[in-house]
């Protein structure tokens, strides 16, 4: 017969011993990061990214705002007391802080007001070529055949015109060259390059598994263009425009320099580079300055440029 005390005791211990840890809940999956996540992640790491960012913002706010940094005309001028006048560098901010040009007028308030052209041509034709040349790139790579034969024979006739040389024959055709006139000039032979990096993005691209999947479920050619393609196709066209804004801004110039871009009144690097060279010798200060504010926006945009491609690129990692 069982042991009665033996048993109860053994009860008691069992319901006073602590229940079993209770299995412990997987670990939450980390969120899958995608193309952008990734490449925004390492931007916020790379230093040229974050100098040529504030370099940029700087430049911007300038050329939004001249009035903040100096309240001097820049079109104003007086050869009777400022001719050639040399740069005062204690007066900083002043209108003869980087002294005065070979018709009076203040090099500190050109310079800062010359930043709006400048700016405003860069970005505006990269926006247009950007547009212009994607769409074709992207047209001539999704349909290919007869599209892409049409659309690529194009591109390579005006690849070979040179970029320079084609702006001076088209610039030269107009009396009167504005801003919008500039801006078109440059981008009438801009495009080329963007159309051949959208197109070979696009070829990548529609091969994927996604984009066969859209279409046997229905989705229209326009649906698959700009919700499947576009945005995968965008990483390599936004690291071109990037670094080619720089470039307009630096052909903006030379046509301004070489008397085929902008013209006086308008203020320009270019143009105060110009009609520096005449004076070079006994005032030089008044073609240092553009110039570096020149170089400066270039390489800004260089750097932006490089930075966006090292973060875009899985090559580069």
């Amino acid at each position: 017969m069982p042991d009665v005390t033996k048993t109860a005791s053994a009860v008691e211990d069992a319901v006073a011993a602590p229940a079993p840890a209770e299995t412990a809940a997987p670990a939450k999956q980390e969120k899958a990061r995608s193309l952008w996540g990734d490449a925004w992640r390492d931007l916020r790491r790379n230093p040229y990214f974050i100098v040529s960012s504030v370099l940029i913002l700087f430049l911007l706010t300038v050329a939004a705002f001249p009035s903040i940094f100096t309240s001097a005309s820049p079109t104003a001028g007086d050869l009777v007391k400022h001719y050639l006048g040399q740069p005062d560098l204690g007066h900083v901010g002043q209108p003869d802080w980087l002294g005065y040009d070979g018709q009076g007028r203040s090099v500190y308030a050109r310079m800062i007001h010359g930043t709006r052209a400048s700016i405003i041509v860069g970005i505006t034709v990269t926006v247009i070529v950007t547009v212009v040349g994607g769409l074709m790139g992207m047209i001539a790579g999704y349909f290919g055949g007869v599209w892409d034969a049409i659309l690529s024979r194009i591109t390579d006739i005006f690849f070979g015109i040179p970029f320079l040389l084609g702006a001076m024959v088209v610039l030269q055709s107009f009396e009167d060259r504005t801003v919008m006139v500039v801006v078109g000039a440059l981008a009438f032979l801009g495009w080329t390059q963007m159309a051949r990096v959208m197109r070979g993005a696009v070829i990548t691209v529609k091969q994927s598994d996604y984009v066969h999947a859209a279409k046997a479920l229905g989705a229209g050619t326009t649906r698959i263009l700009f919700k499947h393609i576009l945005p995968n196709a965008m990483a390599p066209v936004i690291v071109v425009a990037t670094i080619s804004l720089g470039g307009y801004i630096s052909a903006e110039a030379t046509l301004s320099y070489l008397g085929l871009g902008f013209a006086s009144p308008t203020v320009s690097w270019g143009v105060d580079i110009s009609t520096a060279v005449d004076q070079i010798r006994v005032a030089p200060h008044i073609l240092l300055w553009p110039s570096i504010m020149l170089s400066i926006t270039v390489l800004a945009f260089i750097m932006l440029g490089e930075a966006v491609r090292n973060a875009l690129d899985p090559k580069m990692r």
